[in-house]
């Protein structure tokens, strides 16, 4: 991957080229910015976002060491017109879990609040990858998630506190599943505490855990997702549909087979014409093309000034 111009991520792991070279998709490592870290989501933006009402599921979650809790324990119903709407995050029950030992958990933080949103963009365009945030709050002692997997690579930017972390040898080959690992723990490549201020890079299906060490841990993941073969093969269908003359519904079989043929003469000659790269790179453009607008829509304050007053 050349990065030799990704200013963004240079905010995070120093040069950007010695990044790709000594560690995308090799090996995980701890990085502390020259300055202050530079991250678009802090932790007083996760009180505003609480304190907003706002916030439902499925954005906020709530993890012990063995998974999910139960919904009911950090979400409340609200009345609206007299209408009862569950699924509200319910900040006096988050705040006595959170005392108890659990982890809060913020998903899809680009999706909510725009500074983030518009500088992940940044990211994703510098990478050719989408790139989604989430948000992790986790008191001292306490493990957010089991050992596990993820299918992407993570950029973990440590805002506030401190965070034990231990990061395994990724799988020997393509077929895995991310998730929890069970069984036999494979070999053990890096151990650190993170703190506020530092950057942690983990290559993608690395394992990992952390406990949180030094005062309340609050960290950004930065998760950089990557095509798979399911992204690979849609991209297969509609390079090679365009255009197709074949009868959408054969009356007999000889219609059939005739439309069978020449479906595959289409798809052999439009196959001919690809290359492995313009495979990847159709996949990545359509998952980019999925995250949210970094183009802030027209707001009241405009649409009201395009109006004249009538008196």
């Amino acid at each position: 991957m050349t990065l030799a111009h990704a200013t963004t991520l240079s905010r995070w792991v120093g040069d950007p080229a010695a990044f790709a070279a000594d560690h995308w998709r090799r090996r995980p490592g701890v990085f502390t910015p020259a300055g202050s870290l530079a991250s678009p989501f802090t932790p007083a933006d996760v009180d505003d976002a609480l304190a907003s009402g706002f916030l439902h599921e499925p954005y906020v979650e709530m993890t012990g060491a063995d998974g999910p809790l139960p919904a009911g324990s950090y979400l409340s119903a609200r009345s609206v017109r007299g209408v009862s709407h569950p699924g509200f995050a319910d900040q006096r029950k988050i705040r006595e879990l959170i005392q108890r030992g659990a982890t809060l958990l913020m998903h899809r933080v680009d999706q909510w609040h725009g500074p983030t949103r518009e500088l992940l963009a940044r990211l994703s365009a510098e990478l050719h990858r989408p790139v989604e945030a989430f948000c992790f709050v986790t008191p001292p002692g306490a493990q957010g998630a089991p050992l596990h997997r993820d299918d992407a690579d993570v950029l973990v930017l440590q805002l506030a506190g401190s965070k034990d972390w231990r990061v395994y040898e990724g799988p020997a080959d393509g077929e895995w599943r991310e998730g929890s690992v069970t069984g036999e723990r494979p070999a053990e490549v890096l151990r650190a505490t993170v703190h506020a201020g530092d950057v942690l890079y983990i290559p993608r299906a690395f394992a990992h855990e952390a406990v949180g060490s030094g005062g309340l841990s609050v960290h950004l993941s930065l998760t950089i997702r990557e095509v798979h073969k399911g992204d690979l093969f849609r991209s297969l269908q509609k390079l090679t549909a365009g255009a197709m003359n074949v009868e959408a519904r054969p009356l007999d079989d000889e219609a059939v087979l005739a439309a069978a043929t020449a479906m595959l003469d289409h798809v052999g000659k439009a196959v001919a014409g690809l290359t492995p790269q313009d495979l990847v790179d159709h996949a990545r453009r359509t998952r980019l093309a999925a995250l949210p607008d970094p183009g802030a829509p027209v707001s009241v304050g405009d649409l009201a000034a395009g109006y004249a007053d009538p008196r």
